[in-house]
């Protein structure tokens, strides 16, 4: 029997991320219901600081996420902590050795930075960070 999955990205700023990562993969960030959001805090089921304004509308402070029809969702969730170390699992963007240049070339224009290159045989790929230094790779 095989589970669906979601990956977890713990980070500082997850509306920002989510929105640099849908744009980086050609995602969609989930919309939030902000209708039902206000109701459960008029409700009084939740505060006020549990939410936060992200380009104007009203959303859960502690995360969001983003999806693609056939992959597994991605969500982005605040912790209080900065990242310090390596990432010990990453995703790897894999857009075939014909396409790496342009691909690297058009996410350092977006906000990732180029850490190194990589090889192994007949392997390569370009190690990158994103906004909030999490590493992965375009393969």
């Amino acid at each position: 029997m095989g589970f669906e999955f979601q990956v977890v990205l713990d980070c500082a700023d997850p509306h920002t991320l989510a929105d640099w990562w849908a744009e980086a993969l050609g995602w969609d960030v989930e919309p939030q219901d902000e209708e039902f959001i206000r109701s459960m805090v008029a409700q009084g089921r939740v505060s006020e600081d549990e939410t936060t304004t992200h380009r104007g509308k009203l959303v859960w402070k502690v995360g969001t996420a983003i999806r693609h029809p056939d992959r597994p969702r991605v969500l982005f969730q605040l912790v209080p902590e900065a990242k310090t170390v390596k990432n010990r699992m990453h995703l790897d963007i894999r857009v075939g050795d014909e396409h790496r240049a342009a691909e690297v070339e058009r996410l350092v224009g977006i906000g990732a930075k180029v850490l190194h290159e990589g090889r192994q045989g007949p392997y390569t790929w370009v190690t990158m960070a994103d906004p909030e230094g999490n590493e992965f790779c375009v393969t």
